[in-house]
């Protein structure tokens, strides 16, 4: 057993806390990041992996601040240039340019595992930055008249420090061990993802149709070679459906879905990787606990139908990372109650602010009604008619 001594544990090695131990890399604290997987170089001659995300201009500037964004560059990356949305009971359709916003491309998809390699590889120069992995944190102690909070991992040591970052995703058992409530309810959908291959390209463009089962998206992939058929699909439905979705065979379930996304993109001719998962909202009561502090999805969850929720972790370390530095220059000590009520006074606005938009829109497609059905359809041509409200829509969604 051994007793590690440190400034701040990062627990949790996905996108949010490996970004915040670059972010915090070369500085002056001594970084703990504790992990239960193991994190392997990325390969990009294996196959697309099922899970990406859709990162902003905002999300891409900030990985490119933290060096991680020129790895990702070496591997692959799938930018879209155009995104089109629609509603299935209807006519109306609302199309979002780049070129209307002056930007080369409205975001990224990008594999949550190569973004998680990059940010890795990035830590592999950073001096103070200390990874475990794989380990468990079994238990906090985070007495206030203790001078440290500790935790105890499953190998038997024990981690020393002022601040622990919880990064352990939305089911956080950190969040549970400091005793930090969450508000949440299930939306009563199941995901379904899978990689497929259309008979025509994307033509980098994101397209989602709005039914009233739930949103289906169509995320444009790029391989190395240049191929333009692949697509991420991200298809919520209600957990019933999804189920008999992901037993069908690859034949029946390529037919469904592609008279589901109304053949936009021809008969899909390949499925891969087809599995799901329960949809859950939660935002946590507070972003912190005595020397505990929630980032990314341990402090809040959403629906993905605008592929929000990894770029609002991204903001979340983004300005965690701000006020600790400033801390550090100010010589306050990093869990000071000031510090890291700053964190959630910029934060907590803002996440909630999304969370509110996409229950909006995730209940208002979901309805029926004759008038709510006239509303959207009229609500979305007035929209695509008029460009200055699109590209405020546009700049506000890349983060600009």
């Amino acid at each position: 057993m051994n007793r590690i001594e440190c400034d701040i544990a990062i627990v949790g090695g996905g996108m949010a806390g490996s970004a915040l131990a670059c972010a915090l890399a070369d500085s002056a604290c001594r970084i703990v990041l504790i992990d239960n997987t193991e994190h392997k170089p990325f390969k990009p001659d294996a196959f697309f992996d099922p899970r990406v995300v859709a990162l902003s201009a905002a999300s891409q500037q900030f990985l490119e601040q933290l060096g991680a964004w020129k790895f990702i560059l070496a591997q692959r990356v799938s930018p879209f240039e155009r995104m089109q949305v629609w509603d299935a009971e209807g006519t109306a359709q609302v199309c979002f340019d780049a070129a209307e916003v002056q930007q080369p491309a409205l975001g990224y998809i990008v594999e949550n595992s190569l973004v998680v390699a990059a940010l890795q590889q990035r830590l592999q120069n950073a001096s103070n930055v200390n990874c475990l992995c794989p380990d468990t944190v079994t238990g906090l102690h985070d007495d206030e008249k203790a001078p440290q909070c500790e935790l105890v991992l499953q190998s038997g040591n024990t981690v020393h420090c002022q601040l622990v970052i919880a990064a352990d995703g939305a089911q956080s058992a950190l969040r549970t061990l400091a005793g930090i409530k969450t508000v949440e309810w299930d939306y009563g959908h199941t995901a379904v993802v899978a990689t497929v291959r259309t008979a025509h390209t994307h033509e980098r463009t994101a397209r989602q149709r709005f039914m009233a089962s739930g949103p289906l998206a169509f995320l444009p992939l790029r391989d190395n070679s240049g191929d333009e058929h692949w697509s991420s699909i991200v298809w919520s439905t209600a957990p019933d459906c999804a189920q008999s979705l992901l037993e069908m065979s690859q034949t029946e379930f390529a037919a469904q879905l592609g008279n589901a996304f109304e053949h936009k993109l021809g008969d899909i001719i390949e499925v891969r990787g087809r599995s799901g998962f329960p949809l859950r909202q939660r935002h946590a009561r507070a972003y912190h606990q005595g020397r505990v502090v929630l980032i990314g999805d341990s402090a809040h969850t959403i629906h993905p139908l605008a592929g929000q929720g990894v770029n609002l972790g991204f903001m979340d370390v983004k300005v965690l990372a701000e006020e600790l530095l400033d801390a550090m220059t100010r010589q306050l000590p990093l869990a000071h109650p000031v510090v890291l009520k700053r964190y959630q006074r910029r934060r907590r606005g803002d996440n909630l602010s999304m969370t509110a938009t996409m229950e909006l829109f995730q209940r208002l497609f979901a309805r029926r009604e004759l008038p709510l059905r006239w509303l959207r359809n009229t609500g979305m041509r007035g929209i695509d008619a008029l460009p200055a409200v699109k590209r405020k829509i546009m700049r506000g969604a890349m983060g600009l």
